[in-house]
């Protein structure tokens, strides 16, 4: 019998699991942030053990060890996929997924996966966090750009930074605008809607939500900022890219020799 076939008897019967799984938009939402550096956001999922719950994952084997293995190999793939479009160089990003994959030869416990999953996905959100975050700017600036990325899900001012930092807003302002080519508060905009992009394909959040995660004052206010930042408004994005994995074009191009 072919396997289409007993797939076919499996599905027409009453022996298949009878799985929900869970919303890949959760899913994506932590593959993005591994490729967004965002340390805190993958530490707390790996806290929380998310990786090893059972409830709304797929059996791929009815070993649990082996199960939990092969899902260690997605998520890997995953994760390399969208760090290298996210800037990444490709062989560093292949060769990281190669080492942490061979490690599972000499896993045979769940905690074990567990523990080699934790490190593999905080060693590539610690290399992306590197990655965004190059120290070309001056101490200050840099120590700009590491506040904001911490806070930015609130709402930051440039008095805000110049307090913790100890310096006058309008030297801060003129040194970022110099040292990066953008005011404080483009640069605040503009990482702020990389994650509301991120939100809009990826989860199922309301608009209003997605506005109050991110500290804009109203919806509306959020929407005129996202229109004037991206080119459209954050409808029509999600409406094109929600649940787009990733840029195919650029995929293949980058995997041609």
């Amino acid at each position: 019998m072919r396997y289409q076939d007993e797939w076919l008897l499996l599905e027409a019967g009453d022996d298949i699991d009878e799985i929900e799984h869970r919303p890949p938009s959760e899913e994506f939402l932590f593959y993005w942030a591994v490729a967004n550096g965002d340390v805190d956001a993958v530490r707390k999922n790996c806290e929380m053990g998310r990786f090893v719950q059972s409830d709304g994952v797929g059996v791929l084997s009815r070993n649990p060890v082996t199960n939990l293995k092969y899902h260690f190999v997605i998520t890997t793939a995953m994760v390399t996929r969208l760090c290298r479009q996210n800037g990444m160089e490709s062989e560093q990003a292949f060769r990281l997924s190669d080492f942490y994959i061979q490690k599972l030869d000499h896993i045979h416990t769940v905690e074990e996966v567990r523990t080699l999953h934790d490190e593999m996905v905080m060693d590539y959100t610690e290399k992306m966090r590197r990655y965004f975050r190059k120290d070309t700017n001056s101490k200050h600036i840099n120590a700009c750009k590491e506040y904001i990325y911490s806070h930015i899900k609130e709402r930051i001012t440039i008095e805000d930074l110049s307090d913790e930092f100890g310096v006058s807003a309008s030297y801060l302002s003129r040194l970022f605008k110099k040292e990066t080519g953008v005011s404080v508060s483009a640069y605040i905009r503009e990482q702020k809607m990389n994650i509301a992009k991120n939100l809009l394909r990826f989860s199922d959040y309301s608009l209003i939500e997605i506005a109050n995660r991110l500290s804009f004052s109203s919806q509306s206010h959020f929407i005129q900022q996202f229109r004037e930042t991206v080119g459209m408004t954050p409808k029509k994005y999600r409406d094109e890219n929600y649940m787009v994995q990733w840029n195919t074009k650029a995929s293949e191009d980058s995997e041609q020799p």
